[in-house]
């Protein structure tokens, strides 16, 4: 047996000895962490709404010659401040609601500021596709608020400003995101200035869920 070869064989026996004790540091080291990917924030704007509506026909501001009745009004519903895992329960819970509304033949515009309750309509049996939303605020506007008798051609006398608003529609789901609904909104003073005669407008919006 040449002296080379004899060297080799004992590299071999020092090395089959280490294995096991490298094989035992390995099996107490820690293992790997599972990648994960990051949580998703939570959204702070819960739907963007864009939409027409028809400003208070058989009204002043709705029949006046020359003059567009037509609004476009946008609106931003937030996300809910407080979460339920009970459905019951969560139906309660607004949706802070901004919004305003332009008349594009310069009668009344307003921004509205308020919340809005949805509810959804036999959920099991319609899919979760049908439901009806609740609006209470304010709203602020450019409109008429003096007295009666020099009320100017084609506005109505709304008394003061701001004004109480509330609002309901009628949705349908078209996707997990878009949805349509038909809107009706109402304005007034409730009685708390001299002359009240508001607006009721009449009209539709498409929403966008995130």
């Amino acid at each position: 047996m040449t002296a080379s070869f004899r060297a080799l064989l004992a590299g071999l026996a020092i090395g089959a000895a280490l294995v096991p004790a490298a094989a035992a540091d390995l099996g107490s080291a820690p293992a790997p962490i599972a990648y994960a990917a990051p949580a998703q924030p939570l959204s702070f704007v819960s739907e963007l709404r864009i939409g027409g509506a028809v400003q208070d026909p058989g009204s002043a501001e709705g029949k006046a010659r020359g003059f567009s009745t037509e609004n476009v009004n946008g609106e931003v519903l937030l996300a809910k401040p407080v979460i339920f895992q009970d459905p019951f329960w969560q139906a309660f819970i607004p949706r802070p609601t901004v919004g305003g509304s332009y008349n594009t033949g310069g009668r009344t515009s307003y921004a509205y500021l308020g919340a809005t309750w949805t509810v959804e309509i036999l959920p099991e049996t319609l899919g979760h596709r049908v439901f009806i939303d609740g609006f209470f605020g304010g709203a602020a506007h450019n409109g008429y608020t003096g007295p009666k008798a020099t009320t100017p051609y084609g506005f109505n006398t709304l008394g003061c400003s701001p004004l109480f608003r509330e609002a309901a529609a009628l949705g349908y789901r078209l996707t997990e995101h878009w949805s349509i609904m038909a809107t009706v909104e109402h304005m007034s003073n409730a009685g708390l200035c001299a002359n009240n005669r508001g607006l009721t407008n009449f009209g539709g919006k498409l929403g966008y869920t995130f």
